[in-house]
């Protein structure tokens, strides 16, 4: 049965559903358990957004509150992990990234490899990303495109409070290290999601709108933006097809190509600085394998290539907008 819940309430449902089926989940992070033990525990905060509010007093000290080291309670995660556990680390900002990434690209990410695939490091590492919270520019970025460069790292960033569960679920599941990005401005978003434990699979896109003019490719909270976009444009006559990949790595390629080939028009939209991000990518990939098919050339819409502004008049600015989106679009069907 399914009933209206927020995206923030998806991820902290995913994980208590977890934990019941699984005795070997345990979470670790930065103040996710937020003054629970004390008096007054119900009301514990639960990481810095209270999206793991309440699962310390269902699940007790399967969630550790950690020092503020990242280096320490994420390499902690990837050695339990090595040793029989599913351990979750909320990385809180991905932001933060530059304080352990060496436990995660040069140890988990290559242990499978490492040890002729007889390695499984079965951790997830989860991380709020993207502007718009007016966080400055040390806690507004989206750094999806530096995960997904590296080799034996599975990066998923979902739109909807549906796919944020099940592949949340999925990503607790998987044997191999996921880096599990939730969008800070989704979490109010609320949606329809089931009552019951379920998973998404990894590399499938979702086509979230059919159209038969061009197609827009994106993830994130860039998804809501095309959406918007592409209502405006259907009023001018132009029918826009929207692909949601959901997850970065593994990628989906095939549904691009075959929505790009229907269209025959491309616009990749990021939320990433725009060199070498998921759009670049998307373009790159297209020209390579659908060139024929193309009608036009292919558009982009990201950010400058700047760090994320702290005034919020210039984060607005920064944050590619749904007349940015649909600027393009127009610019690829010369304004059909």
């Amino acid at each position: 049965m399914a009933r209206r819940i927020s995206l923030k309430t998806a991820v902290n449902e995913a994980i208590d559903q977890a934990m019941q089926l699984d005795p070997t989940v345990i979470m670790l992070g930065e103040d996710i358990v937020g003054g629970a033990g004390a008096p007054g525990e119900m009301d514990a905060w639960g990481g810095v957004l209270g999206v793991t509010k309440g699962l310390y007093a269902k699940h007790g000290d399967r969630l550790l509150d950690t020092p503020l080291s990242e280096s320490a309670y994420v390499g902690a995660a990837i050695g339990a992990a090595c040793c029989g556990m599913r351990p979750i680390a909320e990385l809180m900002f991905i932001d933060f990234m530059g304080v352990c990434f060496d436990q995660i690209f040069n140890q988990a990410a290559k242990f499978r490899y490492m040890f002729g695939g007889k390695a499984e490091t079965p951790v997830v590492i989860r991380c709020m990303v993207g502007a718009g919270f007016r966080a400055a520019a040390q806690h507004s970025q989206m750094l999806t495109p530096l995960f997904t460069h590296i080799p034996g790292l599975k990066v998923v960033c979902p739109s909807t409070p549906y796919d944020t569960k099940g592949l949340l679920m999925q990503s607790i599941r998987d044997n191999d290290p996921v880096i599990f990005c939730e969008h800070k401005n989704l979490y109010a978003l609320e949606g329809d999601v089931p009552e019951a434990p379920y998973a998404i699979p990894f590399g499938e896109a979702n086509v979230v709108r059919e159209g038969r003019d061009v197609t827009i490719v994106t993830y994130g909270l860039m998804v809501h933006r095309s959406l918007e976009a592409a209502a405006t444009l259907a009023k001018e006559g132009i029918d826009v097809e929207i692909v949601d990949l959901r997850t970065l790595s593994p990628l989906d390629i095939d549904t691009v190509l075959e929505s790009v080939t229907r269209t025959g028009r491309l616009v990749c939209v990021d939320e990433a600085s725009p060199r070498c991000n998921i759009a670049t990518d998307i373009a790159a990939q297209v020209a390579m394998h659908a060139f024929k098919a193309l009608k036009a050339q292919i558009e982009q819409v990201a950010p400058p290539h700047t760090p994320v502004p702290f005034s919020p008049t210039l984060e607005d600015l920064y944050i590619p907008s749904a007349a940015q989106i649909a600027q393009a679009v127009r610019r690829t069907t010369g304004g059909k």
